[in-house]
């Protein structure tokens, strides 16, 4: 796995811990100003939901990371690409159904990722 490659995963799962943050313990006062058509009454009911999303977020950054301690580089390279498929699974989705910012911040990161892994792993 090249340094390109490394710095982008590291990239991507930083902006992922920075979601799961955001999610789990900012959604309320910091949700409204990042999501200003979302209706300001229905942060706190929302709360729990954005918790669980930011949860799974954390899921996907710890994946990225873990691929950094796998010393095979077959299973560190399949390992990389099942959570970074995972995150653009999720950005394509996100695009598609709320913004389409989320292809841009998640899901093109991601396939870069894919790709360069992809290019290299053919050599």
């Amino acid at each position: 796995m090249g340094l390109v490659i490394q710095i982008l995963i590291v990239i991507i799962a930083l902006l992922h811990c920075y979601f799961l943050w955001f999610e789990m313990f900012a959604w309320t006062t910091k949700g409204p100003k990042i999501f200003r058509n979302f209706p300001k009454e229905l942060f706190e009911p929302t709360k729990a939901l954005a918790a669980n999303q930011g949860l799974y977020n954390g899921f996907l950054s710890a994946g990225l990371l873990w691929a950094f301690f796998i010393e095979n580089l077959i299973w560190k390279n399949n390992v990389a690409l099942f959570f970074l498929s995972c995150i653009a699974i999720a950005g394509i989705y996100g695009a598609i159904t709320a913004s389409k910012k989320i292809f841009f911040v998640q899901a093109l990161p991601a396939l870069i990722a894919i790709i360069l892994i992809l290019s290299k792993s053919s050599l």
